[in-house]
């Protein structure tokens, strides 16, 4: 559900060699098919072969209905729940409702097992603390805050479970480099009322970070480390209990969600740390700003260079973004761009 991913994740490039950003593809006994937007139809065209139909739409619907037409009745459809938000496996129920054809979640996803080796490997890089002048308050003021807020909601909920890449990064004052131009790294939290679970691979944090995590350590503002691949079952194991698990259900898989049962559930579409996320204090704010004018200097340097060159037939849109990037990452506090630069002229 992220807007950038990393090559392992890229899935639908690898089995159909689209390069798209956005598309959808189903592959029955004897067809493929891939759905994408009118921005990309020429390009998938040249880059699908015989074996893929191009379909020219992007609504659930119309995926569904070819669905409804391509597998026969008492047929199954699976999905890897993992990759889907709630609202997309309940779009395709609704499609399917009463068709004769189930929808069955898969736990190992096909497309990794014919991939094989030839998968790219997982991130790596360390993921390191923030340091305290970028961040105007602590993780464990940002926790209490939380704390606060499902004390204070009408439900008591006991947890509170985070699956947006950057609702974990903001809350704990982290930073990786997983995704290209996002500064996040692959984990899941389980915040409760004593407790903190964080679904991390320990070894990639830098010592710093795992002081930082465990220095208050027993109390209820000990970080508990757990890998990972861990969350499903661990969350398993904790909605046994008497309890109440508080998520945004915009930034939540299906494959999560479903593990929750329904009256142990308080939805909202945003989580209460992506709401308090977007809220900016003072020090959040003075950076914004400062930021912005140390790139404003990189864009007026920029517009200061092709003025020189550009007469003199010396730069095109390639280089010219390369040297805006060059001219951005030598200021002070870069860690690169926000997005690959989109250069074009004439």
């Amino acid at each position: 559900q992220s807007e950038y991913i990393t090559q392992r994740d890229a899935r639908l490039r690898w089995i159909t060699g689209f390069t798209g950003s956005a598309g959808t593809a189903v592959v029955t006994q004897d067809k493929a098919a891939l759905w994408t937007d009118s921005r990309y139809w020429r390009q998938a065209e040249r880059q699908l072969d015989c074996n893929w139909e191009l379909q020219r739409t992007t609504w659930i619907e119309s995926i569904g209905l070819w669905i409804l037409r391509e597998v026969p009745a008492g047929g199954n459809i699976g999905l890897d729940p993992f990759l889907f938000s709630i609202g997309a496996w309940n779009s395709y129920s609704r499609v399917l409702q009463g068709s004769s054809r189930t929808l069955l979640p898969i736990q190992t996803n096909l497309v990794d097992q014919v991939w094989g080796d030839q998968r790219p490997p997982a991130a790596s890089g360390q993921i390191y603390s923030l340091p305290a002048a970028f961040t105007g308050s602590s993780w464990q003021e940002k926790v209490k805050g939380i704390r606060s807020q499902m004390e204070q909601h009408v439900r008591h909920p006991t947890a509170v479970l985070l699956a947006g890449l950057e609702e974990t990064a903001w809350l704990f004052n982290l930073r990786g480099d997983d995704i290209p131009y996002n500064p996040v790294f692959y984990s899941y939290t389980l915040l409760t009322n004593t407790t903190i679970s964080l679904f991390v691979e320990e070894w990639r944090l830098s010592p710093e970070a795992r002081q930082s995590l465990r220095a208050q350590c027993p109390g209820t503002l000990c970080v508990e480390l757990l890998s990972y691949r861990q969350a499903p079952a661990h969350l398993g194991l904790y909605v046994q209990g008497n309890v109440t698990v508080w998520l945004g259900t915009e930034y939540t898989t299906y494959g999560l969600y479903s593990i929750i049962p329904q009256e142990k559930l308080l939805e909202d579409s945003y989580s209460p740390v992506m709401l308090a996320k977007a809220v900016k204090n003072k020090k959040e704010q003075e950076l914004l700003r400062a930021a912005h004018v140390r790139d404003a200097v990189a864009v007026i340097q920029y517009l200061l260079w092709l003025e020189k060159v550009v007469p003199q037939g010396q730069v095109d849109e390639f280089s010219g973004a390369q040297h805006i990037d060059a001219l951005r990452q030598a200021q002070e506090h870069s860690r690169g761009p926000s997005f690959q630069s989109i250069s074009a002229s004439g």
